[in-house]
């Protein structure tokens, strides 16, 4: 079976975009805080197989109720916005020679991963991302474009307001020699995190909050720069247990599954009538606040103990700090982002060839 057989296989059943037969939650079944009042469990088991389960008071699953379901308002929601992405024009309208740009935000990882070391556009690495995707004819080489804004040391806090250098170096850098404009960005991939995490769950001061704080500007802060962008797709971190620095090591590289979590189910909860989040701040995309957001993959593993979908990882997989992406993981993650957007509903109609919203 070939890699990317193989991640799509793990995709579908890790983030349910494969005709997922489970039932979706519905929006009277958000999570319940007091699930895990009490339970102090310690052991780190990925979220999409601790599902009801708890870690240090808090519950897992992708979504809301331990379910790795998308509740069924929500992607009806996703579906939706899929609809009004379109080939536009450099004026942001509708054109039948126009572009669809999905954009890279984030770190050192999510540029390896989404590019590799490639600096300038057309430069992408072979394994990575837009290396794989460029070399799949099932993919849309029409109208689509993938460009990579993230950048090494751009931690979460180079994102949270729209008027921050790295939306200018976009622009400038990338979207401009490719002929694109602001206007065409339409559908995001975010992979961010903080440089030297101290203090973890379940600690009220946590990093993972500040992440879910984070998370929620950069939602807003996106849709301000961007102003036609209809979805963005979070990722957090894989393992970080063979880490041999202080950069971002476990448990934080887990614990960031759980604001990525958290930031989801702040805007579906906020979509069913509910006070906006009092961290992740307001989310609604009804009114042009922000974008549409949902899980892309879900890469973390227990390192070499496989999870239920067979995703492992090996020191092989990493640089010699343990932290970044060697070529192994590159490829692996680019061929679980490629798998993500043919598999999922919310993203063939754009992603694929032959295909219209």
């Amino acid at each position: 079976m070939s890699r990317l057989a193989i991640a799509v296989s793990l995709l579908c059943v890790a983030v349910v975009a494969c005709g997922d037969s489970r039932s979706s939650p519905t929006e009277s079944e958000l999570t319940d805080p007091a699930a895990c009042a009490g339970r102090m469990d310690t052991a780190r088991v990925p979220l999409s197989d601790l599902r009801t389960g708890c870690y240090l008071g808090v519950q897992g699953g992708l979504y809301p109720n331990g379910s790795d379901a998308m509740p069924a308002a929500h992607r009806a929601a996703g579906l939706a916005a899929a609809a009004r992405i379109r080939p536009l024009d450099t004026e942001g309208r509708p054109s039948a020679s126009g572009r669809i740009v999905l954009l890279s935000i984030g770190m050192s990882n999510t540029t390896q991963e989404f590019c590799s070391d490639g600096g300038l556009p057309g430069t992408c690495q072979a394994t990575s991302f837009v290396g794989q995707a460029g070399a799949d004819p099932a993919v849309n080489h029409t109208t689509l474009v993938l460009v990579n804004g993230a950048a090494g040391g751009r931690t979460a806090d180079s994102w949270t307001a729209p008027t921050l250098a790295d939306y200018d170096r976009i622009r400038t850098s990338w979207l401009a020699p490719l002929g694109l404009t602001e206007r065409q960005v339409q559908v995001a991939w975010v992979k961010v995190a903080n440089a030297q995490p101290r203090r973890s769950l379940p600690d009220t001061a946590a990093d993972a909050y500040l992440l879910v704080r984070q998370l929620g500007a950069i939602a807003r802060a996106l849709k301000s720069r961007y102003p036609n962008l209809q979805q963005l797709f979070l990722t957090s971190r894989i393992y970080a247990g063979y880490a041999t620095t202080s950069l971002n090591p476990e448990p934080y590289a887990y614990e960031s599954g759980f604001a990525v979590k958290w930031a989801v189910e702040a805007q579906i909860a906020e979509m069913t009538g509910r006070a906006p989040d009092a961290r992740a701040g307001t989310l609604r995309y009804d009114d042009g606040t922000a974008p549409w957001l949902a899980w892309g993959p879900y890469p973390w593993a227990a390192g070499a103990r496989p999870r239920s979908d067979g995703l492992s990882w090996s020191p092989s997989d990493f640089a010699s700090d343990g932290t970044h992406p060697a070529a192994a993981a590159r490829q692996k993650v680019g061929a679980m982002l490629l798998a993500f957007f043919k598999t999922s509903v919310e993203t063939q109609c754009w992603f694929l060839a032959g295909r219209s919203c």
